[in-house]
């Protein structure tokens, strides 16, 4: 069930009417809300909904588990036991005929072309939806529990819909319980402000999805990778281009709507994109871009690494086992793996020329050198971005070989396409603070006013739609 679809209008419209209207009994909302949750997911394939509902029980079991032991040993077992069966889980369904294929790869390399036979082993089913978001936010849960961070929830309704609730389900953000769960147990107030709040992000990341996400990659981007060779080095550089500005619009739309339609259910969820293309550098990047993943990876894993603590290379080496497995989180390809050691690799770079210099990139350095060392970041995403969109190395330097070509010949770039790609990168580098300023004057406008804008908005997304649905590139992960 798309967000950028009637389908889900319709569905949110019931949900909407029936929580508010079950405003004052709350045991009752939780259960709609609940249900809405797993009726969204079962839209998808509901033969999946008894993984989700498993993986929420016993994570929900384990924690209570860890909770009433005082025992340091005892404790640490069930949370290996927990890890062991939440990263089972995702690598079963995600990585298992990855790892058959590498090791196929491997055993023939290492024995001169001779090896086995794995093909018999692969499984052939659908990758469950958004099994990575819910199993890091189950996952979570529980080492929060074991380090005492968090209090045990012992509510097992409230639990399960934390996991499954449909508004961050299937692509994120990922939220923590304790983010959630006060938001629950308080009777919901429908507040006019944060309803145009929400009314406004619905239609912001669902401009920002079809109007340039959609267009560009039905127009550029898919056309580029696709068939390298027939398009010149200029507009395989601005498919490049157009790809960083899809993804950041598809995802980040994603996240808006996603928000805007908690909050319209009462809900708060923090934002998950903050222009990251105006990142002046790598760490600054991830400061803005997926906001949730990346802290995520902070607290649970870079951290526990040990962080910056020790010798500078060891805060090189966690950089780099972060962001490697980072990049694995993504998706059961090396290219993914690669775009990820570009990053851990890079970010560890930066820090050390930072160290060796004393200097380091900031807010507070002159405008000039802002704007040099952020477009230096950005043609470095973009160039990582290659490799995260080809579906194979072999791609992917064919799409950099065809830059080094030089030609210069755009019949592929039309004025209509070049307009998209502006307002694309004029928007996104616009000061966040004015955004945030158009939001409130929404806010402001009254309802009259607040209509006509939306009217405008829905005008806008009909003559923009596609006659095929471009799902959510987040969806595969």
């Amino acid at each position: 069930m798309l967000f950028n679809t009637l389908a889900y209008a319709r569905f949110f419209a019931v949900v909407f009417l029936a929580s508010w209207l079950l405003s004052r009994f709350r045991v009752a909302r939780l259960v709609l809300l609940l249900v809405a949750s797993y009726v969204f997911y079962a839209g998808w394939k509901w033969q999946y909904l008894p993984l989700i509902f498993a993986s929420s029980t016993l994570d929900f079991l384990l924690a209570l588990k860890i909770d009433g032991l005082d025992d340091p040993i005892r404790r640490r077992r069930w949370l290996v036991l927990t890890v062991v069966v939440n990263l089972g889980m995702l690598g079963f369904f995600k990585y298992w005929n990855f790892t058959l294929e590498t090791t196929e790869s491997l055993l023939r390399f290492v024995r001169g072309g001779a090896g086995p036979d794995l093909r018999g082993w692969k499984l052939d089913f659908a990758l469950p939806v958004g099994i990575s978001f819910f199993t890091f936010e189950s996952m979570s849960y529980v080492i929060d529990v074991y380090r005492r961070d968090l209090p045990v929830c012992r509510s097992y309704l409230r639990y399960l819909l934390f996991v499954a609730f449909f508004p961050h389900l299937v692509a994120g953000p990922i939220v923590r319980l304790g983010q959630l769960l006060p938001q629950f147990d308080k009777e919901p107030r429908l507040d006019p402000r944060e309803g145009s709040e929400g009314l406004f992000l619905v239609a912001v990341g669902l401009l920002k999805k079809v109007v340039i996400g959609d267009y560009l990659a039905i127009n550029l981007v898919d056309r580029v990778f696709d068939r390298t060779t027939s398009f010149s080095a200029l507009e395989t550089l601005a498919g490049i281009y157009g790809y960083a500005l899809q993804i950041y619009c598809d995802f980040s739309g994603y996240t808006d709507v996603a928000i805007g339609s908690a909050l319209l259910l009462g809900i708060r969820i923090n934002e998950n994109f903050r222009s990251p293309y105006q990142a002046t550098n790598l760490q600054e990047f991830w400061q803005r871009w997926h906001i949730s993943l990346s802290t995520w990876l902070r607290d649970y894993l870079y951290i526990p690494l040990g962080g910056n603590r020790g010798k500078p290379w060891h805060t090189y080496r966690n950089m780099m086992i972060t962001m490697l497995l980072g990049g694995l989180w993504h998706g059961a390809s090396w290219t993914f793996v690669f775009w990820g050691f570009l990053h851990g690799a890079a970010q560890a770079v930066g820090r050390a020329w930072q160290r060796a210099r004393g200097v380091k990139t900031g807010a507070d350095e002159p405008l000039g050198k802002r704007i040099a060392w952020g477009l230096v970041t950005f043609h470095f995403v973009c160039f990582a971005w290659v490799f995260f969109r080809a579906p194979t190395f072999g791609k992917a330097l064919a799409v950099l070989k065809q830059i080094g070509t030089l030609t210069t010949f755009h019949p592929n770039l039309p004025p209509k396409l070049l307009g998209i790609m502006a307002l694309g990168f004029v928007t996104h580098l616009l000061p966040h603070n004015l955004y945030d300023w158009i939001k409130a004057r929404f806010v402001d406008l009254p309802a009259p006013a607040q209509a006509l804008c939306l009217l405008i908005a829905a005008y806008v997304l009909r003559e923009a739609t596609s006659s095929a649905v471009v799902p959510f590139i987040y969806f595969q992960f």
